[in-house]
C-alpha cells in the first residue's frame, strides 16, 4: 500500500523510561501507568484527549481487567467516546499499530488516531487452562512471559536458539557480536549527553512509591556498564553457542505512545511546525522455522519498496535488535554500515518491554532524522514466530 496522507506531528509522541525486569515498575499495572503517562503528555503538549477519533492499544502481556482493552485505556486517559482494538504482534506490535492507524487516515476513516503501547514483563500472569476430559480433570498451566520466551510451539525452540541458528549458518562470531554490543552501548551514551538532551525530547518521567519512598524515574533503569573486555569475558548462554548475557536484550517494563493524523492537524499539533513527518512505507516477512533474525531483511526490503526508495536513500536506520546477531546480519545483507545504525540507542541496550519497543525505536529514528535536518529513515525489527516488520518515515524541514 502506498502511504501519502498519514503524518506524525513532530513531538507528537512519548515514551516512559524503561525499567529493568523486577525493577521500579514491576508491580505497576501497565495499562494504568500508560494512561497516566499519556495524561502527562497531553498536559505538557496542551492537547485535549477528546480530539482523537480512535485509538490502538498495543500490548502483549495481559493485565488484570485488560479484557476491556482499548475502550478502557481511552476512558482512563480522558476520552470515553472512542474505541479501538488491542493489537498484539509480539516485538513489532508498535510498528503494526502505526501501520493500522495510518491506513485509517489514508482511507479517510479518521482524522486523528492515538497509539498507546504498554507492557510489563515483570510478574507476568500465570494462566490455568481447565480440562475436564484430562486424567483427574487436571488442566494445563502457562507462565505467559517466560514459557513463551523459552519455547515457540511452531519452531520448537527458544528465542535465543533462533539467534544461534543464524549465527551458525552465517558464521557470525562471538567477537563480532561483542564488538557490535559495545558500539551500541557507546551510541546509547549519545542520548545521555548534556543531561539526557536527546531523550528529553520524548521521555516522560514516572513517579513511583509513596511518602519517603517516593521517587521520580527520569531515565532508563537497568542499563549495564559495558566494556569490550567485559563482554569478551562472558560465556555463551548455550553450549557451543556465541550469544552471551551481554549480547542480547533484557526484558523490561514501560510504555510509549504516538499520534497519527492528517497533514493539517500534524502541523497544528507539532512542537515545531517546520518539521514534517510522513509515514510512507511498510513491509512484513517471515523466515523459515527457527531463523527469526533473517526475517528482518525481507521485511526491510519490502518497506523500502513500498516507500519507493533504496538503501542509498536512507539517512538513518534503527532496529529492534534483541540479539547483536540481528544487526550484524541486517548490515551484511542490506550493505548498510552496522556502526552507523542505531545512533542514540536501541533495545539491545535499553531493554525490551515487548508491545512498546518498536514504537520507541521509531520515535528515536524520527528524532535522529530531525537532528540531521531531515531525510528518509528505516525501522526494521523481528518478532516471535520468525516474523519481522519494516517501516519507512520521511522527515522534512
Amino acid at each position: 500500500m502506498a502511504f501519502s496522507k498519514s503524518y506524525i506531528p513532530y513531538g507528537g509522541y512519548w515514551s516512559s523510561p524503561y525499567a529493568k525486569w523486577q525493577g521500579s515498575f514491576a508491580d505497576l499495572h501497565s495499562m494504568k501507568l500508560a494512561a497516566t503517562t499519556a495524561q502527562k503528555f497531553f498536559e505538557a503538549r496542551k492537547i485535549t484527549p477528546d480530539r482523537f477519533d480512535s485509538m490502538y492499544l498495543g500490548m502483549t502481556v495481559p493485565q488484570q481487567s485488560s479484557f476491556y482493552g482499548g475502550p478502557w485505556m481511552a476512558g482512563m486517559f480522558g476520552n470515553g467516546n472512542i474505541t479501538g482494538p488491542w493489537v498484539n504482534q509480539a516485538c513489532i506490535t508498535g510498528a503494526v499499530c502505526i501501520k493500522m492507524a495510518s491506513q485509517d487516515v489514508e482511507d479517510g476513516l479518521v482524522k486523528s488516531s492515538l497509539i498507546v503501547a504498554a507492557d510489563r514483563c515483570s510478574n507476568g500472569p500465570h494462566l490455568y487452562y481447565p480440562s475436564l476430559s484430562a486424567p483427574g480433570g487436571t488442566g494445563k498451566a502457562e507462565n505467559w512471559v517466560w514459557d513463551n520466551f523459552s519455547f515457540d510451539p511452531w519452531a520448537k525452540g527458544s528465542m535465543i536458539q533462533t539467534a544461534e541458528n543464524v549465527a551458525k549458518e552465517c558464521n557470525i562470531t562471538k567477537d563480532e557480536q561483542d564488538e557490535l554490543t559495545q558500539r551500541r552501548y557507546e551510541q546509547y551514551q549519545m542520548a545521555l549527553a548534556d543531561d539526557q538532551a536527546f531523550q528529553k525530547k520524548y521521555m516522560i518521567p514516572v513517579e513511583v512509591g509513596r511518602g519517603k519512598r517516593a521517587k521520580s524515574i527520569e531515565g532508563d533503569e537497568g542499563i549495564f556498564p559495558t566494556t569490550l573486555d567485559g563482554l569478551k569475558g562472558l560465556r555463551p548462554m548455550l553450549p557451543e553457542g556465541t550469544v552471551t548475557f551481554g549480547s542480547q536484550t533484557h526484558p523490561a517494563d514501560g510504555n510509549s505512545g504516538m499520534i497519527v493524523t492528517t497533514k493539517e492537524i500534524a502541523a497544528e499539533l507539532a512542537t515545531d511546525s517546520r518539521i514534517e513527518i510522513r509515514f510512507i512505507g511498510f513491509g512484513t516477512a517471515r523466515a523459515r522455522k527457527g531463523y527469526m533474525a533473517m526475517a528482518v531483511v525481507p521485511a526491510a526490503k519490502a518497506a523500502l519498496t513500498d516507500a519507493g526508495i533504496g538503501v542509498d536513500d536512507l539517512k538513518a536506520v534503527h532496529t529492534h535488535n534483541p540479539f547483536a546477531v540481528n544487526d550484524v546480519y541486517l548490515s551484511r545483507e542490506l550493505g548498510y554500515d552496522k556502526d552507523e545504525m542505531n545512533n542514540y540507542g536501541s533495545p539491545l541496550i535499553w531493554g525490551h518491554p515487548q508491545g512498546p519497543t518498536a514504537l520507541r525505536v521509531i520515535i528515536e529514528l524520527i528524532e535522529e532524522l530531525a537532528t540531521k535536518g531531515g531525510g528518509y529513515g528505516l525501522f526494521a525489527g523481528c518478532a516471535a514466530g520468525d516474523t519481522a516488520a519494516g517501516c519507512v518515515v520521511k522527515v522534512s524541514g
